[in-house]
């Protein structure tokens, strides 16, 4: 992290972890959806996703089909993607709406008026501006709520293509795919801890030299 937070012209936010306390109803939402094919299985799921944060749920269920479940899966895979998804969604959607936002949020944009906001998230796009819409804080991110199936490195890319993310740009995530996909990009990033699922996050951030906060509150109140 280069600047003071007030010095970048774009912030980008994961959701999942960052902005909302939503990753413990969603890994428990991937072991429900997966718990039809047995307990050993669904324990994978949750074991590959914990592994993977940031990435689509699209790809964890094709990752699950293919290599967890590969003989239950050889026949139809595009329809039990589908009903996983479905299952998947219906465990998620109550608590993403009633589950705790970031502390901070608000007076952290007051903090950078002049920087444009955005999120980039492994969430459904529709779902994810659906949501924020309900929650009331959709405003805050005039740079626009993106989201699967595209990933958060075609995401980036397509959008400093565009000009919508002009640097100096700050990545705010929670997970190991989070700081890949700021690096491809050429973000600066900041890692998140307090709801993140990275395991021994710390000893990673030492050995990343990435520079780590609890939440956004912390960001605020120490850099800004």
């Amino acid at each position: 992290m280069r600047c003071q937070i007030a010095d970048y012209t774009t912030l980008v936010f994961d959701c999942d972890g960052v902005l909302l306390d939503t990753n413990k109803i969603k890994t428990e939402a991937f072991y429900q959806a997966t718990l039809p094919y047995g307990e050993d299985a669904a324990q994978a799921m949750v074991e590959y996703h914990l592994a993977n944060g940031g990435v689509s749920r699209y790809k964890k269920f094709a990752h699950f089909l293919k290599n967890i479940i590969p003989d239950y899966a050889s026949q139809q895979q595009g329809s039990k993607l589908e009903t996983l998804l479905q299952i998947y969604t219906s465990h998620v959607r109550e608590g993403v709406l009633s589950c705790d936002s970031a502390p901070g949020l608000e007076a952290l944009r007051q903090k950078t008026l002049n920087a444009r906001w955005m999120i980039v998230s492994g969430g459904d796009q529709i779902e994810l501006r659906d949501i924020f819409a309900q929650r009331g804080i959709a405003q805050l991110f005039d740079g626009g709520i993106f989201g699967s199936p595209d990933t958060k490195d075609e995401i980036l890319a397509r959008e400093m293509g565009s000009g919508t993310i002009e640097k100096p740009a700050l990545f705010l995530g929670d997970s190991k795919y989070d700081y890949q996909a700021a690096s491809v990009a050429g973000l600066d990033f900041v890692f998140l801890s307090k709801w993140s699922e990275v395991e021994n996050w710390q000893e990673w951030c030492t050995d990343k030299s990435i520079t780590s906060f609890e939440d956004l509150k912390s960001v605020m109140e120490k850099v800004a």
